[in-house]
């Protein structure tokens, strides 16, 4: 099996060469940012990111920053490690912030962990489809958080998160469609961005902060329009 590439600047650089030579509508809304380099959210362990994840589940951004952050100095407190989730009572969790649902979910992500079912120092040599299947056995780990914490923690450049409403809308956007995309629909348009949809995704939701279509964008629509017609 061929180990992972993470994102570097050269593979940034690759991935905009092949998407604008793939698709002519991403190209057009590549070329509204330019050569931008995404920044990814490396701080903290392995374990930490998955726990902050689940902790940021159906709170803002703000709120859960802050019960992340009475966690995680309750966590390294006890040592810093999966083993020590052991050692924090479930009375310290919730005056931490956490739910009883949230508790459970991080306690059974420290469970896989020691386990070695969810063996976070063998990460970087799985391949996506083996790490995510692992991850989505861990209680509150679905496929969307756990694609979150491919593209965002460990860089990885062809994830498509189909169930992210934000990719569906931008999707819908830029190729003029009357409806939100299916999953199949959207694996389908996917295909010509990999082995970088991760990065076309990042420039997806990046349009969504832009009011309106460029003319470069509406017209590489119509081209595309007239080629799948030809």
């Amino acid at each position: 099996m061929q180990k992972p590439r993470p994102y570097t600047p050269g593979l940034h650089r690759s991935a905009m060469r092949h998407l604008r030579r793939s698709d002519p509508i991403i190209g057009a809304v590549l070329s509204r940012f330019g050569p931008h380099r995404f920044e990814l959210d490396t701080e903290g362990t392995h374990f930490d990111a998955i726990a902050r994840a689940i902790v940021s589940q159906q709170l803002s951004v703000k709120a859960a920053a802050t019960i992340h952050g009475r966690f995680r100095a309750v966590y390294e407190a006890a040592g810093g490690e999966a083993r020590s989730m052991t050692s924090i009572t479930d009375e310290r969790l919730r005056e931490a912030g956490l739910s009883h649902q949230k508790i459970a979910y991080i306690r059974d992500l420290a469970r896989h962990v020691n386990s070695g079912a969810l063996d976070l120092d063998r990460i970087d040599e799985m391949s996506d489809e083996e790490l995510i299947a692992r991850l989505t056995a861990v209680k509150g780990v679905g496929m969307w958080t756990a694609q979150m914490f491919l593209m965002f923690h460990l860089g990885r450049p062809d994830v498509l998160p189909t169930l992210d409403l934000g990719i569906q809308k931008a999707i819908q956007r830029a190729y003029g469609l009357r409806k939100l995309p299916t999953a199949i629909r959207m694996e389908k348009l996917g295909r010509s961005w990999a082995p970088y949809r991760t990065i076309a995704c990042w420039y997806l939701w990046r349009s969504l902060d832009q009011p309106a279509i460029s003319r470069g964008a509406s017209a590489a629509r119509k081209k595309s329009k007239r080629s799948a017609k030809g």
